[in-house]
């Protein structure tokens, strides 16, 4: 199973479209690995978080495809969770893990994302 199948699926049940394209999932892990974290279960990947810099205060438009490397934030682009591990707390935990690994890297002091109004209480 691949990132952008689970992302895919994840996204286009709820909302109808995915937030990033594969290309732009591709080029995401290759600039910045680093931004990026998966859950794998027996060798599958079952859920993960990609994440870019950015430079400014708020997300813009140009977030959703830029990365700006050295910068004090982060842009979480996308967290996807495979059906099958849905509702057991891994999208909660896996968040909370990416937020303490970005607690050490070093400049990093804010983590940005844009949501839909009904997954706020989630985040």
């Amino acid at each position: 199973i691949s990132v952008f199948e689970i992302e895919r699926e994840a996204f286009v049940s709820v909302s109808g479209e995915c937030p990033l394209t594969l290309d732009e999932v591709l080029n995401f892990l290759s600039q910045c690995p680093e931004l990026s974290l998966g859950w794998f279960e027996e060798g599958q990947l079952v859920a993960f978080i990609i994440g870019s810099g950015w430079g400014k205060e708020r997300l813009e438009q140009e977030a959703m495809t830029q990365h700006i490397p050295e910068t004090s934030a982060v842009h979480i682009h996308v967290l996807s969770v495979h059906r099958h591990a849905r509702q057991q707390g891994k999208g909660s935990i896996l968040l909370w893990r990416y937020l303490q690994y970005l607690r050490c890297v070093p400049g990093l002091r804010r983590a940005l994302l844009v949501c839909e109004e009904f997954l706020v209480p989630f985040y």
